[in-house]
């Protein structure tokens, strides 16, 4: 009885060295590296650094790049720690398991591959959107950036209460705040036709339907921003709302309280009408405090993180 216990033990550290070890190994290696080649060594930013254009998109598709990897970790090694069983069972009492333990297992096996397979096929779809997200607000971040030759000040990403500004802009004309959408265009061979989009100042006409939400959500968060500016600088503040459509050629047909523009049209954006004139007094003010919500990115290089 003892021997056989023995037996087990063995087969048992075994199949958890041959599917755990590597890991583990991986693991050691990578902390002993890292400590090392840190020990003496400090960075010269001592800073907080400001967000750039989708930040938080780049920190959601980090997070789901750990998740599809965890995902395919598990497609690998729940399968083999199943056929471990089965070796562990057979090593140890010589035969292999009851049909009713097979069934079980076959059964549980499938449904676990199957919710990790719906599951990664449900985070591509995550990650191909967010990817979406991030051209554009990196394509309207780069044309909002020019802007700055203007006098302009501009700062990407503001984190508001349980959301996000992808853009705005402070200037003597005015306060502006900048939402982006990536919408994808539809290939029905139509050329210009299939990237064109009409705004007749209430509602956007994509080729593939017409929608207001993203003038809604623009127009909101631009309310707020004007609020919080307005107690945060201790004299009244507006913002004014813009939807940024980079990709797309937008056909304007009436002027609402959102202003459209097209992804190259924004370095046209100083020239907006309806926006409240700033002081230099008041472009620095506020800009202060815009900087002090937008200056909270951690340094990547930080030698005394383990």
């Amino acid at each position: 009885m003892m021997e056989l216990a023995g037996q087990q033990v063995l087969i048992l550290v075994t199949v958890l060295l041959i599917t755990l070890g590597p890991a583990f190994v991986a693991l050691w290696i990578l902390t002993r590296r890292k400590r090392a080649a840190r020990a003496a060594r400090r960075s010269p930013i001592t800073t907080e650094l400001l967000r750039a254009p989708g930040h938080a998109l780049r920190e959601q598709l980090e997070e789901l790049r750990v998740d599809v990897a965890f995902d395919v970790a598990s497609l690998t090694f729940v399968p083999a720690l199943l056929l471990a069983f089965f070796y562990l069972h057979a090593s140890t009492t010589g035969r292999m398991p009851s049909l009713v333990v097979h069934v079980i297992v076959l059964a549980a096996g499938t449904g676990f591959i199957a919710y990790q397979i719906r599951s990664l096929l449900r985070r591509s779809a995550q990650m191909d959107n967010l990817r979406l997200g991030l051209d554009a607000e990196l394509a309207a971040g780069q044309e909002l950036d020019q802007l700055m030759r203007q006098g302009a000040i501009v700062f990407h990403d503001f984190p508001a209460d349980d959301f996000n500004i992808d853009h705005v802009v402070i200037a003597k004309q005015g306060v502006l705040a900048v939402e982006t959408k990536g919408y994808t265009k539809p290939n029905s061979g139509e050329g210009k036709a299939d990237a064109r989009v009409e705004f007749d100042g209430q509602v956007l006409k994509f080729p593939w339907g017409a929608t207001t939400k993203p003038l809604e959500q623009a127009e909101r968060q631009a309310q707020w921003l004007g609020k919080w500016l307005s107690s945060a600088v201790g004299s009244p503040i507006t913002a004014l709302p813009v939807l940024a459509l980079p990709g797309w050629y937008v056909e304007l047909k009436g002027r609402g309280p959102v202003r459209v523009y097209s992804g190259k049209q924004l370095r046209r954006l100083l020239e907006v009408r309806g926006s409240q004139p700033l002081s230099e007094l008041d472009v620095q003010r506020v800009a202060h405090q815009v900087e002090q919500r937008c200056r909270n990115v951690k340094r990547a290089y930080r030698p005394d993180d383990d």
